[in-house]
């Protein structure tokens, strides 16, 4: 390959030009701060007393299904893939095959619960923490909000059910990232960071409805916030693998989202510049676009 660049010359321009992408999202992601969400959710669900409504109607059956999932795939699934894993980890397999039983667990029951039992609780979680942040007015763009009482007490009829159903591509992707796992340690990583990607936006699936999205400019919405949406989601999918106590972090990651989202939307009232690079709400991405096209005529 004389008079051209060399292979391995290519190689490290490739990786260069990859750890300098990389370290742009980290850097990204951290001054987001979006990664505080999840912890936020926690502390204002437990000092707001009306949002434990949703939740506390559920929580029986709930619980009693998240215990009985959790318990069968230990009591079927653990010891073969402990001994898989093994093969690859080590001593570590005792570790790592405890956290991949217990994602195989919490997908399991994210699909069954979200889908049969929690769907509608997890929506007036949302709507009434925005409610409680003074956000009524978007709220009502998609459902009745009734004068009087607490911030779930407002909530009227729902006019459509936002949160789409567990898709068959989302499976085919859970078991795709599985084998990570036999990477100790950072396979590990690798895949709860994976999966954190795809939660930070789907955590958001009722707010993206509320401000009237299309689908290209809820995609547009989510690429350019995808380190912070990354961010929000590996700490909120680490809390909903907690055996058990997963179905209570399902709804404080809920009022974790629905404050960002507030946030998002004081910020972009204000007039925020910070918003220009990549938190700006719905309505200033098309007024940026309108201003353009005057420019241009």
């Amino acid at each position: 390959m004389s008079g051209g660049v060399k292979v391995p010359d290519k190689v490290k321009a490739v990786a260069q030009e990859d750890f300098q992408h990389a370290k742009q999202l980290a850097n990204d992601a951290f001054r987001s701060a979006a990664y505080l969400y999840p912890f936020k959710g926690i502390v204002y669900f437990f000092s707001h007393r009306s949002l434990w409504k949703p939740l506390a109607a559920k929580l029986v059956p709930t619980m009693s299904l998240g215990v009985g999932v959790t318990a069968l795939m230990f009591a079927v699934t653990y010891v073969p893939q402990a001994a898989m894993l093994t093969i690859f980890n080590g001593p570590l397999a005792i570790f790592t095959t405890v956290l991949l039983v217990l994602s195989e667990s919490s997908t399991i029951f994210s699909v069954l619960s979200k889908n049969f039992l929690i769907d509608d609780a997890l929506i007036d979680t949302f709507d009434g923490t925005l409610v409680s942040r003074n956000q009524t007015t978007l709220v009502a763009k998609e459902r009745q909000v009734k004068s009087g009482g607490d911030a779930i007490g407002k909530l009227g009829k729902l006019v459509s059910k936002p949160f789409a159903k567990f898709t068959p591509s989302a499976i085919i992707r859970y078991f795709m990232y599985l084998p990570l796992n036999f990477i100790p340690i950072v396979g590990t990583v690798l895949f709860v960071i994976l999966q954190g990607r795809k939660f930070g936006p789907t955590a958001h699936a009722r707010y993206f409805q509320l401000k009237q999205m299309k689908k290209a400019e809820k995609e547009r919405f989510i690429e350019e916030r995808k380190a912070a949406y990354a961010s929000f989601g590996v700490p909120a999918v680490l809390l909903e693998l907690v055996p058990v106590a997963g179905i209570f972090f399902s709804f404080t990651n809920t009022v974790g989202a629905a404050l960002w989202a507030a946030d998002m939307e004081q910020q972009a009232g204000r007039g925020d510049p910070s918003q220009s690079s990549g938190s700006s709400t719905a309505p200033n991405l098309r007024q940026q676009a309108d201003q353009a096209r005057r420019r241009e005529l």
